[in-house]
């Protein structure tokens, strides 16, 4: 199991390295680590609201929770029991974060805009700070 703690974490190290790319102008990669600090905060809230001391980690521990075994923030938001909450609340952030995939590490070098990155890491400060 990833402790609850771990996972946030977790989540703060993965906005603070797609700062630091984001000034170094790599893009590409500070885009992609803002999704991954949005899983791990995601994660960490479905903990709290199932009262679980840790995340299902290994094969073995997903085997009762073949639902949660993603990387889709859609389902993650699903499961976190606060949907309607950041939908309402939070819908700008939300639209920022939720154009994230895992499959974005095979985009070509490049191809994502400045400006795109910084609504995605300034959505991620929040969700990151709500969640």
């Amino acid at each position: 199991m990833i402790a609850r703690n771990d996972l946030r974490k977790i989540a703060r190290a993965k906005l603070r390295d797609a700062e630091i790319l984001y000034k170094n102008r790599r893009y590409d990669s500070a885009i992609y680590l803002c999704g991954y600090a949005v899983e791990a905060i995601l994660k960490a809230r479905i903990c709290r609201t199932l009262k679980w001391s840790g995340f299902p980690e290994t094969r073995g521990e997903f085997q009762s929770y073949q639902s949660f075994r993603t990387h889709n923030l859609e389902v993650l938001l699903n499961l976190s029991g606060v949907r309607e909450k950041i939908l309402d609340e939070y819908s700008t952030e939300w639209t920022d974060v939720s154009k994230w995939s895992p499959e974005m590490r095979y985009h070509p070098i490049g191809t994502t805009r400045q400006s795109d990155v910084l609504e995605m890491i300034e959505g991620t400060k929040v969700l990151v700070k709500v969640l």
